[in-house]
């Protein structure tokens, strides 16, 4: 089913609901980790975080292919631009989050396991056993600080996603909270 003005197909309503939630979760979950040195957490992260990769490229799929829904009502040029200049971040965030991700830990050397599935070794440091040795340790900083200001990047657009939302829903009254919950407009 494709979307239409009236009503979100069930394929887009749950795949923006769950890359929602995994991305809002596993968000907090990395500020908590980076701010407490919580290492117990970070095989959990990795693995929720490959593991949001399949629904984001199914749901960056089937946007492209689907087009963004049609906005209802008429909001001016200037907030058309930014729902739309932030709709694109939201996409492409997603995307770079967990590649980011991916990046610095397989260039770190800490390789890359999915709840305890080895899809990539780790680089051990033979002369300092429990030590890993990094690939690339210049990627893996970089990819670090991409993983780091993405943080920011992304919570920026939530927070004016979800103005926009609110307004819709509060101001407008027009139906786009309602849309994007699965439901039919009258």
């Amino acid at each position: 089913m494709k979307d239409t003005l009236q009503k979100l197909s069930s394929t887009s309503v749950f795949l923006h609901w769950i890359v929602a939630l995994f991305m809002i979760v596993l968000m907090g979950v990395g500020w908590y980790m980076a701010e407490n040195d919580a290492y117990a957490l970070y095989g959990l992260h990795k693995s929720f975080g490959l593991l949001i990769v399949v629904f984001v490229l199914w749901r960056l799929v089937h946007r492209l292919m689907n087009g963004f829904p049609k906005p209802l009502g008429q909001q001016g040029a200037g907030l058309n631009a930014l729902a739309t200049l932030v709709h694109w971040v939201l996409l492409i965030g997603t995307v770079l989050f967990p590649l980011s991700g991916m990046m610095m830990s397989v260039m770190g050397g800490h390789g890359l396991q999915l709840f305890g599935l080895e899809l990539i070794a780790n680089n051990p440091d033979l002369a300092n056993p429990g030590k890993n040795l990094p690939l690339d340790g210049d990627m893996a900083r970089n990819a670090r600080q991409v993983h780091g200001l993405l943080l920011w990047v992304m919570l920026t657009a939530i927070v004016l996603h979800v103005a926009g939302a609110l307004k819709h829903h509060l101001v407008d009254k027009d139906g786009t909270l309602k849309r994007i919950m699965g439901k039919p407009l009258q």
